[in-house]
């Protein structure tokens, strides 16, 4: 008690809420007891489950509180910590060490004093040019939520035949998840029925049409208009850097706040954590904005031990794994994609797995396409990307893991993952894939892509008759595997000639059965016509 009371008294100021902020501010406090904590937020909530928000809007959860994670009653009970909520930090003196307060409630300034800063006053959503229309909704925060939600039911309720439509813009994570729920709600479900979600995809938007202040179409740069009863943008967002910027911090290339490995940016007195800030990536090792909870938590525990001397750790960098769900679907990535991958010039060669969830034999496996990323000479891993249901979690999950701990694809081909018929498999599609991209590394195999052009190519496809009808390569010559050695005199060996099968396994033994009988130059299609089917055609 004599420690707590003799310590010297810090006053630590955080601006913002919510991922990074409240975890910034109870992070000091659990490692300094006698810290003068005061948190200021902009808005009516200090911690909420904005990750959450899209499912309560499709009923998926029921009751509104479970997405409020505290209040600040009790941050305040609980941690000491003076929280005010409507509270807009508009400056900051980094002489005087004070910032100036807002009091969005009644309109006054007051001043606070601080020996640390913490800035989590994360980011916004984009939005077109022009007025902003009633029935536009961005989704960021609860106000946007009940707003949005209020409106959806009430359009739900609406009498007559009339159809209710409503436009998305933006396919990232509140872009998807919007949809998945607004079908949930009856919204897409005819369309849905007949043709599937409409998408269109590379189209700028050049602005909505108004009508008696309300939004009746959005109009893109193709020239197409969409007309709809709602719109959602989910458009990305842009950092909150203004009170940073006038304060003189530091900003990095990609225009978030530049920090270094404690959190700190250009004035040692001033953190800046989560939407705000740029982070290292931990496979191209260039700055970069990751808008991401995990990542903002994360760095706001850092911060908070960090700036009451406690907490020595380094903020490891980021590598942006993520996941979501859409209907049935689930995506998910971690690491670097290719066209990250060809933006900073860094060889990538890639390897497609088509596996299941567990088991095939027992009932219930769900189909996975996984794509691994490494580097063609030393098979360090770079990223991957999964597609499916059930499992797509764990083996992302799992090539994060070993992307932080810098691996290669030999390693992951001798990680030690748990099997049960009812969990996994012997051979986990994330072995199979490692396995495949260690083929290549060792000579055995060369894979192309599924995007790979195959006019000027002897193609053979060595699944059986039967399966042709899943569809085939214009000009193929069907081989099927066990009949191959019997009919190699049908092929030229000295064509380029590429391997097809159904998911690359078939394809792989053909390749070495003809790369070990005079075939000059013999690949295989990744991932066979599974992948070319979803990410690829002539």
């Amino acid at each position: 008690m004599n420690d707590v009371v003799n310590k010297v008294k810090k006053t630590i100021v955080v601006v913002g809420g919510v991922a990074g902020g409240a975890s910034a501010a109870t992070r000091a406090r659990r490692c300094d007891e006698s810290a003068h904590i005061v948190l200021f937020e902009k808005d009516e909530h200090i911690s909420f489950a904005n990750c959450g928000l899209p499912y309560y809007i499709g009923g998926e959860i029921k009751d509104r509180a479970k997405l409020l994670i505290t209040t600040p009653a009790q941050v305040a009970q609980r941690f000491g910590i003076e929280v005010h909520t409507q509270r807009e930090v508009m400056s900051i003196d980094r002489v005087r060490k004070v910032v100036t307060v807002l009091n969005r409630e009644t309109g006054e300034t007051t001043e606070q004093s601080y020996d640390k800063l913490i800035l989590a006053p994360g980011a916004s959503p984009i939005v077109p040019p022009g007025p902003r229309a009633a029935n536009v909704f961005t989704l960021r925060n609860l106000h946007d939520t009940d707003m949005l939600k209020s409106a959806l039911d009430a359009l739900a309720a609406r009498e007559g035949d009339e159809p209710r439509r409503a436009v998305v813009v933006g396919a990232g994570f509140i872009g998807l998840e919007m949809v998945e729920q607004l079908h949930h709600k009856g919204f897409v479900e005819e369309e849905l029925g007949r043709r599937g979600v409409r998408l269109y995809l590379g189209d700028g938007v050049l602005g909505l049409t108004m009508k008696d202040g309300l939004a009746t179409e959005i109009r893109l740069e193709s020239g197409l208009s969409l007309a709809a009863d709602l719109f959602i943008l989910g458009m990305g967002v842009r950092p909150n850097t203004q009170l940073a910027e006038a304060a003189g911090l530091t900003l990095g290339p990609s225009r978030g706040v530049k920090v270094d490995e404690h959190m700190r940016t250009n004035d040692p007195d001033v953190y800046a954590v989560g939407d705000v800030v740029e982070v290292l990536h931990g496979v191209a090792h260039t700055p970069l904005r990751v808008p991401l909870a995990g990542i903002a938590n994360r760095a706001g525990r850092l911060a908070g031990g960090h700036c009451v001397g406690e907490n020595p750790e380094r903020a490891p960098a980021a590598l942006g794994t993520a996941i979501v769900r859409v209907f049935g679907v689930v995506a998910a990535c971690t690491g670097l994609s290719e066209a990250q991958a060809a933006r900073m010039a860094t060889p990538c060669a890639t390897v497609y797995v088509e596996g299941g969830s567990h088991a095939s034999y027992y009932p219930g496996a769900q189909s996975l396409l996984l794509k691994v990323l490494f580097h063609p000479e030393t098979g360090k891993l770079l990223g991957a990307q999964a597609v499916g249901g059930e499992g797509v979690d764990k083996r992302i999950d799992v090539v994060a893991t070993a992307l932080h701990f810098g691996g290669t694809v030999r390693d992951l081909a001798q990680i030690d993952l748990a099997y049960a018929p009812p969990f996994g498999s012997a051979k986990d599609p994330l072995h199979m894939a490692a396995f495949a991209a260690c083929n290549q590394l060792d000579g055995l195999v060369r894979f192309v892509p599924p995007t790979t052009k195959l006019h000027n190519s002897q193609v053979v496809d060595v699944r059986d008759a039967h399966e042709l009808g899943q569809g085939v390569i214009p000009g193929a010559l069907n081989i099927p595997l066990d009949d191959l050695r019997e009919r190699l005199g049908e092929l030229d060996p000295s064509r380029p000639t590429v391997v097809v099968c159904r998911s690359g396994k078939r394809g792989y033994l053909g390749a070495r059965i003809l790369s070990q009988r005079g075939f000059e130059d013999v690949a295989v299609l990744t991932g066979g016509m599974v992948a070319r089917r979803l990410v690829a055609a002539d």
